[in-house]
């Protein structure tokens, strides 16, 4: 029987079946250590990667906030940094970035407040449509910066009691199964990794009735090494004997 391709429909690069052909490591540019495609730590590519992924302008900045103890190998986050790096920003907990107040933040998290993109979209256009807001308006965005929190869903508690976090508009994302190939015990399949989240933000917001002016932009790259990874686990080992396909939507 075929294996299914869950990013059939995703005009992701095909360039990522370019990095089956590179077998060897590099030290880092920055660090020196030795590293296959990228460096995790600094958040680099290797020489013979570079011209081989595609580079995304995003339609706001990320912000995305790792705990300390989360392994930066293991962490799908720094897929966003090498691919936007001009839009995406990685803090290592309790170092965390530092909005104004002209800035529009989100929090993509799953929180009891957490209202879909679509509703917070409604409620800030009638913001925006009411009197007292357009006096003090300084930007047409709904959105500047989207936040995320890398980390296990239990180190996310001491995060979200942050001063900066707290109050911030939470955001959930519409439910789809993650493809991701790590199991974390007792999350259901519809946990996404964290560029999973990333790129569903990006196709929802282009769902939005957001900058109207052009054709709405493909962000489907973002999971471009993410794809790739995919299709290397899935050579090493059989679908179905992945923990992380085998649970159920709710568990």
């Amino acid at each position: 029987m075929a294996k299914m391709n869950p990013f059939e429909g995703l005009e992701i690069s095909n360039d990522w079946q370019a990095l089956f052909n590179i077998n060897e490591r590099q030290p880092c540019r920055k660090c020196s250590k030795s590293r296959k495609y990228f460096c995790y730590t600094c958040y680099t590519l290797n020489d013979d990667v570079e011209n081989k992924i595609p580079m995304l302008e995003l339609p706001f900045k990320i912000d995305i906030i790792k705990h300390s103890r989360e392994i930066a190998g293991k962490s799908t986050a720094i897929h966003a940094a090498l691919l936007a790096p001009n839009d995406v920003t990685i803090y290592i907990y309790p170092d965390m970035p530092r909005y104004t107040e002209d800035d529009k933040v989100i929090l993509v998290y799953p929180g009891k407040s957490a209202v879909t993109l679509q509703d917070f979209y409604s409620s800030s256009k009638k913001q925006e449509d009411s009197k007292e807001y357009n006096k003090q308006k300084t930007s047409s965005k709904f959105i500047t910066h989207a936040l995320f929190i890398d980390s296990t869903w239990n180190q996310s508690n001491g995060i979200l009691k942050d001063p900066i976090i707290r109050g911030l508009p939470c955001i959930k994302l519409q439910i789809r199964l993650s493809q991701f190939w790590r199991h974390q015990k007792g999350s259901p399949r519809w946990f996404l990794a964290t560029i999973e989240a990333i790129h569903q933000l990006l196709v929802e917001f282009t769902e939005t009735d957001v900058e109207t002016n052009g054709p709405p932009k493909n962000y489907d790259n973002m999971l471009f090494f993410f794809r790739f990874m995919y299709e290397k686990i899935h050579q090493l080992y059989e679908h179905d004997q992945l923990k992380s396909y085998r649970r159920p939507m709710n568990v």
